[in-house]
Order: C-alpha cells, then sequence, then structure tokens
C-alpha cells in the first residue's frame, strides 16, 4: 500500500461574508487558499450541516481558490434552522449568485453526503459553469436510500443505536418514520421537538464512520446542532429533495459528459449505502470511482481524505503539469487518427 495522504496545512480564510439571497435569507460564505487559484467551491452535507475547518484543507491552498459557504438556514447563515423558501432548487440558485459575486466563469465542485446531491443537482443544472466534480459518499435522494437509513438497513447494523433513534416514536407510527418525525419536528410542542431532534442528530452521527466516534455523536446531540440538522434534513427528505421525479439525478447525468468527475466512496457506509455510487458510476461512464475498502461515510475518516486530496491532487493545475511532463513525446511515425464526431449528449448540451 502506499502511504495515505493527510490534509494540507490548517489554512485560515482571507474573506469572508454574507450574500443577501432572499427577504428571508442570507447565506455566509469565506474564501481560503490563494486569490489567483483555481477556483473551488466546497458544499457541505445535512442538509443542516455547515462549513468545517477540514473542509478549506482537502485541497493545495498554493494552487486552489478555496470558496465555502453556510446553505441556508446552516451555520452561520441566517435565519438558522429556517425551511421557508428553502429547496434544493434555492441552493442551486444561491450558488450561481454567490458564483458572480465573486467573479468566477468556473469552478471545481466538491460536495460531500447531501453536498454530493446539491453539486450533481447543481453540475447538471449549469454544467458550463463546472470544471470538474469532485463527489464523496454519494446520496441520490432515492426512496431506496431513505428506507435504508430511516425504516430498515442501517437499523439491522446497528439495532440498539436505532432503537433509540425510534424510542419518541409510538410503536403504531414507526410504519413511517420520515413522517412521524416530522409531525413532531414542527409540532406545537418545543420540548417534544428539541427531543426528536436531539434523536434525530445523534442516530446520524453515531452511524457516520467504521468505527465509533463517542465525542462527535455527543456534538451531534447538542440543540444547535441538532434542531438544524434534524428539521432542515426532515423537510428535504418528506419532499424527496424537491426533484420532478424519482432518479432525477440519474436521468440528468448525460448532461455531465464533458465534466472530469471523480467519485469516492467507503465500501462500509451506512448512511449513504455503496448501491448509490455503483448506480451513479454506472450511468457516468467516464467517472473514476475509488472505493475506500475500510471507511464509512465520515468525510475524516483517513481513507476518506486520502481519495479526495488525491483527487484535489489531480485536478490541481500543479498536477495537470506533473501529468503532461510525464506523458510519453508522440511519434511522429504514428498514423493519424480523424477526431470523433461529437455525441449526441455532446452537441444538444446547454
Amino acid at each position: 500500500m502506499t502511504e495515505r495522504r493527510g490534509l494540507f496545512p490548517p489554512c485560515d480564510p482571507y474573506r469572508e461574508g454574507w450574500l443577501r439571497v432572499s427577504d428571508r435569507h442570507r447565506i455566509y460564505y469565506q474564501e481560503a487558499g490563494n486569490p489567483d487559484g483555481k477556483p473551488a467551491l466546497i458544499l457541505h452535507g445535512g442538509p443542516g450541516g455547515s462549513i468545517a475547518d477540514y473542509m478549506r484543507r482537502l485541497h493545495d491552498p498554493a494552487a486552489y481558490r478555496i470558496v465555502l459557504f453556510d446553505q441556508r438556514g446552516c451555520g452561520r447563515s441566517e435565519p438558522h434552522a429556517g425551511i421557508a423558501d428553502n429547496t434544493t432548487w434555492h441552493l442551486v440558485a444561491d450558488i450561481e449568485a454567490l458564483r458572480r459575486l465573486l467573479g468566477i466563469e468556473r469552478w471545481q465542485v466538491m460536495g460531500g453526503s447531501w453536498g454530493s446531491t446539491l453539486g450533481l443537482a447543481y453540475a447538471e443544472s449549469h454544467p458550463e459553469a463546472v470544471s470538474e466534480l469532485i463527489l464523496r459518499g454519494i446520496f441520490l435522494m432515492s426512496e431506496e436510500e431513505l428506507r435504508w437509513f430511516y425504516q430498515s438497513g442501517a437499523s439491522l447494523i446497528l439495532p440498539e443505536v436505532f432503537a433509540a433513534f425510534a424510542a419518541p416514536i409510538p410503536p403504531a407510527e414507526r410504519g413511517d418514520m420520515l413522517a412521524a418525525y416530522h409531525r413532531r419536528l414542527f409540532g406545537p410542542d418545543p420540548e417534544e421537538r428539541l427531543t426528536c431532534a436531539r434523536a434525530w442528530s445523534r442516530w446520524e452521527g453515531a452511524a457516520l464512520s467504521l468505527l465509533p466516534d463517542p465525542a462527535r455523536e455527543d456534538d451531534f446531540e447538542t440543540p444547535e446542532v441538532a434542531v438544524a440538522l434534524a428539521r432542515l434534513e426532515c423537510h428535504y427528505f418528506v419532499n424527496r429533495g424537491f426533484f420532478p421525479e424519482a432518479d432525477w439525478l440519474l436521468k440528468q447525468a448525460p448532461r455531465l459528459s464533458g465534466i472530469p468527475v471523480r467519485l469516492v466512496q467507503g465500501r462500509y457506509d451506512l448512511v449513504t449505502p455503496m448501491i448509490g455510487a455503483h448506480r451513479l458510476a454506472r450511468a457516468l461512464p467516464h467517472a473514476v470511482l475509488r472505493v475506500v475498502p475500510d471507511a464509512g461515510h465520515s468525510g475524516t475518516e483517513p481513507g476518506i481524505i486520502d481519495a479526495v486530496v488525491r483527487a484535489t491532487e489531480d485536478l490541481s493545475p500543479r498536477g495537470a503539469s506533473r501529468a503532461k511532463a510525464s506523458a510519453p513525446p508522440p511519434d511522429p511515425q504514428a498514423p493519424r487518427i480523424p477526431d470523433a464526431a461529437p455525441s449526441r449528449t455532446q452537441r444538444t448540451k446547454t
């Protein structure tokens, strides 16, 4: 085995601010790395997560201009945990508004977990604005995935933890956990709302990585984290991501035919199981899928960090220069092969 890559050194933002995106919402954003570097946008998970310091360390700060933002209702964006005017398509529009504000023509888009969902939705809506995609912990917002994590699947592997997740819900309502949680997370009783938010969030925190992390589980149960994560995830999931039809992301995949794609998936991911990455890789034959054999879902597991950092290095300007320098010179005696005609998807791509 080759030595695993680690994170780049700590990298503080050189710019931060808020962007007003509607009468209700303003989003917090930050930039780090090299202001003249290759633009790269990083999308956090959830819905309901937020920017984390380690995310700025997945790219070489000398080569990349790194952009992050807290999505509507998340982190330092306002209002906290707000669900009004908060859908996938509002977030896609926010990304475009941020790109225009920062004067960026095209950027690399990276996202993990829900960030992979949003990254796909954005790239399929605006392929002309995306130079490459790096997606981790693939989540397609399918019925299969939602049932796996919130109904039956992961519950068979972590039954004692799932029992605690199910505890706030009366047995008669456990046939549809998403609907039962939605009634309580948005119900009139503030004590019940907080109890359910903490149970929801702790379930996710316990399932994130291959090895347990009690400190993370405790952090996920704090009210500030739990309320945003539970309310926004449940809001998005009962509405199936606000997509117009099932498997919308896979059906739109041909729009990405001209964009380099790197996929990273933990083999033992309990939150967004391997089937999503497998299906996406089949829909994107040009994508490179790397399966990490000793990882779950968390973006901070060593094997996941290694795979993601290798992808950012390969796609960096320095990586492209190294690849060009190591390529063999063309053979002047070799016959010329005519350029292939563009495919139908390339001709019709907008």
